[in-house]
């Protein structure tokens, strides 16, 4: 009961259950009497190492040696010492007696006995490795004698323990004290502990307790040897048996053996200093050493040596033990990524390390690094960061792609920089899987409509390519807004030939996703007048396409026919052949210097997207008017398109596009189309006639037609900032009042492509067809075919 209560009252009876540390499996070896467990805390599992000393009795001198190295440990700090977390002396009370354990907690570490054994390192690779080894113990140890004034006492093979990074440190205090050699009468000790050193690494002053000989020495005699003896048991691989085994010197590399020779002299005075050996040894200067070191004072590096250096890191990461660069290069390269110190060309090292991971280590290490680059404001990390996508873009997942990589990503849409909007645009081939419909539709589709008319033709071929392969990410809704508008008014009439040979390749590559209504009055009107295309790329491919949509329309012809009306609407893309692959990006133009844009090449007519998706036949019926094209000699003579910078594009796009303010709704299912007025009994007869077309009763109106069916043919800089407002069905001006307050009321603020969409017609789409060629007679009436005949007539001129 006495002894119980004695236990309570000391505060501790509970052993190790009063820990915040969990003791786990000891390892095989430790320093002198101490046991060396691993161990985690009970508060994150994060790891750790515990040391523990137990002894019977409280004035045992192994623990008062013991609470020495704890009052050490806990005040010297060094990046090559032992890294001190906690400490606490624990009394537990058994039938016997009282027992007494110190508990030292530290960071996690390994013997280094073990962790060689571990590593199994051969030839030059282990040579390198012990040479940083021994590099950061010497620095240890002159830290101690020559900037502490302190002497160790016990430097060797147990007393270096190796970190989760490989790193060699410095443990085992309970000798150290402190250098008294100015005290010239002193008689005694200068080591209390001296005694739990093993004979066979005391010096030979040590061994003789020659303290007058030892306190004239230099503080780092002793410890010098203790060097020497660490150099020898790693090299010989194992641990010193008695002193006259130094003398063997075999194993011993030769660039070091001259230093080892000096470190283990004789005579106390005549022994290499720490600090010199670090200096001035040529078996410190390898690659390994070399390259840690400089990543370790990477902020004192100017922007030219680090450039450099990283450009050459990934070759150099081929040469060096892969276990290093893994556990120690590669989070010294991470921090100095998120922190700023590095450039550019690091994330190509990162990204190259990163690939001999685990895909859950890659998850752990490699993306938070990634996605936190992405929000630096150096232009040349992300353009790294996007050149690079392919790479790490699969791993990201949708959830950080959405929120915190896509964000950032969208700046680089309206960047002045024309490399950065490409790889931009680029980039979201791989993102716009990962998006939801808010950014999909929302945000990313009016970045893409101010893309369309970059002021860089290879932007703008790419722009229509991207909008072709993401098309299946898009809902139904925002497919019939967006498809046939972008592909039809803005690429088939660009002024850059691989531009319209996108144009046609993205069509066929979505025709999955038109109706036979569609195909037969918006699609086949404006790629048929393709086949005179000046360039032979896009006629090609013009023809392809008219075999493909042809061939939709007499199969849903025929089941018509066969009475399936069921699917007379719309057939699937995987009845067509060579409708496999991705739409290929065009050749960029951007980064070949000296090299005209015209001749960039476009991507092959068999490579697009598989497309599973099928889509209902629509009632809506699009207008002619919104779909004219412009005859062979406009594409030729057609002015560029007018600068990105204007508030044009698929409908109406505030400046600060990427600051918008998104509504409550998800995509844009809530804007409904615009709305055409009925138009007149006489324009009406006019559609009906087919090719004999009548005069209209209200010739302003047909001239208000004439006049804006025309505009984007040429061009002109006088025009309304709303693009697609000018080639929009325009409003009859007996009921232009209705129209004008529903275009900006409920549309055109949020939907970029309102402005374009095709309105209804009142008549069927058969008689329309057969009136789309170009003017046969010259004396037609003024209808907007005719209007273009004349200008492309002026523009030959």
């Amino acid at each position: 009961m006495f002894n119980f209560l004695k236990g309570v009252v000391g505060g501790s009876g509970g052993g190790q259950k009063d820990l915040p540390y969990n003791i786990g499996d000891p390892y095989p070896s430790a320093w002198s009497s101490w046991s060396h467990f691993r161990g985690t805390s009970k508060d994150d599992g994060s790891p750790v190492s515990i040391f523990s000393l137990s002894g019977s009795n409280p004035q045992d001198g192994r623990l008062a040696a013991g609470r020495n190295g704890v009052k050490r440990l806990r005040t010297v700090r060094h990046p090559n010492i032992l890294s001190f977390l906690y400490s606490t002396e624990v009394e537990t009370v058994d039938g016997s007696g009282t027992k007494v354990t110190i508990y030292i907690v530290t960071e996690p570490a390994m013997p280094l006995y073990e962790k060689i054994k571990e590593l199994s390192l051969e030839g030059t690779q282990r040579d390198e490795y012990y040479a940083w080894g021994l590099h950061q113990i010497a620095k240890a140890v002159s830290f101690l004698n020559n900037d502490c004034k302190l002497v160790h006492g016990n430097v060797c093979l147990e007393s270096v323990v190796v970190t989760q990074t490989l790193d060699w440190k410095l443990h085992a205090f309970d000798v150290l004290s402190e250098y008294d050699g100015t005290s010239g009468t002193a008689t005694g000790p200068m080591l209390p502990y001296e005694w739990l050193v093993g004979s066979q690494y005391k010096s030979v002053e040590l061994a003789k307790s020659n303290w007058v000989a030892i306190r004239k020495s230099p503080p780092w005699a002793i410890d010098s040897w203790g060097l020497g003896c660490l150099i020898y048991e790693i090299f010989s691989g194992m641990k010193l048996g008695k002193t006259e085994e130094l003398r063997n010197t075999a194993s011993i590399p030769k660039s070091l053996l001259p230093d080892y020779q000096r470190l283990l002299s004789s005579t106390p005075s005549r022994r290499l200093n720490a600090s010199k050996l670090i200096e001035n040894s040529e078996y410190f200067q390898n690659k390994l050493v070399d390259t840690i070191h400089f990543m370790e004072i990477l902020s004192l590096k100017d922007s030219v040596e680090k450039d450099t250096f990283f450009r050459k890191l990934p070759n150099l990461t081929e040469q060096l033990p892969r276990q290093i660069v893994l556990k120690k290069l590669f989070p010294l390269l991470t921090s100095a990524l998120e922190y700023g110190s590095a450039t550019a060309p690091a994330l190509t090292a990162l990204l190259k390390i990163g690939s001999w991971l685990s895909a859950e280590e890659y998850t752990l290490k490699v993306l938070p690094t990634i996605i936190k680059l992405f929000a630096s404001n150096d232009r040349a990390i992300r353009v790294a960061l996007l050149q690079h996508i392919d790479q790490y873009g699969e791993s990201l997942s949708a959830q950080a792609v959405d929120e915190q990589v896509y964000p950032h990503v969208a700046t680089g849409f309206v960047d002045t920089s024309s490399i950065l909007r490409e790889l931009t645009l680029k980039s979201m081939l791989i993102m716009a899987p990962k998006l939801s419909q808010r950014n999909l539709s929302g945000s990313l589709l009016k970045y893409l409509s101010k893309l369309q008319v970059d002021e860089e033709p290879a932007i703008r071929t790419n722009t229509t390519i991207l909008l072709g392969n993401i098309a299946s990410y898009l809902n139904d809704g925002t497919r019939k807004r967006v498809l046939i508008n972008a592909f039809t008014v803005r690429a088939l009439r660009d002024t850059f030939s691989p531009a319209r040979g996108a144009g046609v390749m993205a069509l066929c590559a979505t025709s999955s996703y038109y109706d036979t209504t569609e195909i037969a009055t918006r699609i086949l009107p404006n790629i048929v007048v393709l086949t005179i295309d000046p360039d032979s790329d896009v006629r090609s491919k013009v023809f392809q396409a008219v075999d493909q949509f042809m061939q939709i329309l007499k199969q849903s012809n025929e089941k018509s026919n066969a009475g399936d009306t069921a699917h007379a609407g719309s057939l699937g893309l995987s009845s067509m052949p060579g409708n496999a692959g991705l739409l290929e990006w065009a050749m960029s133009s951007l980064t070949l210097k000296g090299k005209p844009l015209d001749q960039a090449p476009i991507a092959a007519s068999n490579s697009v997207r598989p497309v599973t998706t099928t889509t209902a036949a629509s009632s809506e019926t699009p207008s002619m008017a919104a779909v004219r094209v412009s005859s062979s000699s406009d594409f030729a003579d057609a002015p560029a398109p007018p600068s990105p910078t204007l508030t044009d594009g698929w409908g109406e796009i505030e400046n600060g596009v990427h600051e918008e303010q998104y509504s409550d709704k998800d995509g844009w299912d809530d804007i409904k189309p615009l709305e055409e007025p009925k138009p007149s009994s006489a324009l009406a007869n006019i559609q009906a006639a087919q090719k004999r077309p009548v005069s209209q009763p209200k010739p302003q109106a047909a001239t208000s037609l004439r006049s804006k069916s025309t505009v984007k043919a040429v061009a002109t800089k006088d025009e309304d900032d709303d693009l697609w407002g000018s080639i929009a069905v325009p409003t009859p001006k007996i009921a232009s009042k209705s129209l004008k307050v529903k275009t900006s009321g409920a549309v055109e603020d949020d939907d970029p492509w309102a402005a374009i969409a095709a309105p209804p017609p009142t008549t069927k789409a058969k008689p329309l067809s057969a009136g789309r060629g170009r003017g046969t007679k010259a004396a037609a009436p003024k209808l907007g075919a005719q209007r273009i005949n004349r200008t492309s007539s002026s523009g030959m001129q």
